[in-house]
């Protein structure tokens, strides 16, 4: 599947895609299946599987909990992908692996890759790994045809915006704010003024993170951005009400 293609064919479907995310392993693999398969059936577009790591440097307390709790659990690396091929191999949406680059390399990167490419794995969120050290894993996702997916803050300037989509595939995920995962994000003319430099540094679809938690931002972000990634605000949802809830609050974004 060429992501980019999809992401355009759908917008003009639908005009803005979901883009849900789960911690893998939470509440326990067999949950998290069946919440994937509610998040399908409501409308997600393509997915996040965030693999638990110990020191999630990026996420807020909500999927620090639940990373916490996936670890407590014994979940690791193999059944992660394991999990994933499954997942893949299932549903028609395109999946991606969102980790930290420590779980890349104690894995070993050309073993990790050339497992997501024969798990049908689309590519990957690293969100630790800056553009200036990627050279080895950009060159391997390139061999294994896979997305190598880069971020854009409220911080990154224009010139180095511009050298950070010369280096991605798919799409660029714009984070929404300075912080962690899972607080409000004041949906307003700043945040379209910084998306508006996002569109004039890549050509690439937009995917927006951090603070996505109703309809009214999913609404904000149509014409703006591609994309609306949901993450915390699912996992709160799914705790507070379950997976018949997350499924309701799915439908009801958009």
């Amino acid at each position: 599947m060429e992501l980019e293609s999809y992401i355009r064919d759908r917008c003009r479907e639908k005009g803005i895609l979901l883009m849900t995310h789960i911690m893998l392993g939470y509440p326990s693999f067999e949950e998290c299946f069946h919440i994937i398969e509610a998040m399908v059936k409501a409308g997600a577009d393509l997915m996040e599987l965030q693999i638990p790591f110990s020191e999630p440097i990026a996420d807020g307390p909500t999927i620090l909990r639940a990373n916490q709790v996936a670890l407590e659990n014994g979940v690791g690396v193999e059944k992660c992908l394991d999990f994933a091929a499954d997942v893949a191999n299932t549903f028609e949406i395109p999946f991606l692996i969102m980790t930290y680059f420590n779980i890349v390399f104690r894995y070993g990167l050309n073993s990790f890759i050339s497992a997501m490419a024969d798990n049908k794995l689309q590519g990957a969120i690293i969100a630790d790994l800056p553009p200036e050290e990627a050279g080895d894993y950009l060159r391997a996702m390139k061999d294994a045809n896979l997305h190598p997916i880069f971020m854009f803050s409220p911080t990154t300037g224009d010139e180095r915006m511009r050298h950070i989509a010369s280096l991605g595939r798919g799409f660029i995920y714009c984070v929404a704010r300075k912080g962690v995962t899972g607080a409000r994000t004041n949906f307003s003319e700043g945040l379209a003024h910084y998306l508006a430099r996002c569109r004039r540094a890549t050509s690439l679809p937009l995917a927006v993170g951090f603070g996505v938690k109703e309809k009214r931002d999913v609404s904000f972000l149509r014409g703006r951005a591609h994309i609306a990634v949901i993450g915390s605000q699912a996992i709160r949802v799914i705790e507070e009400q379950g997976i018949h809830g997350v499924e309701s609050f799915i439908k009801g974004l958009r």
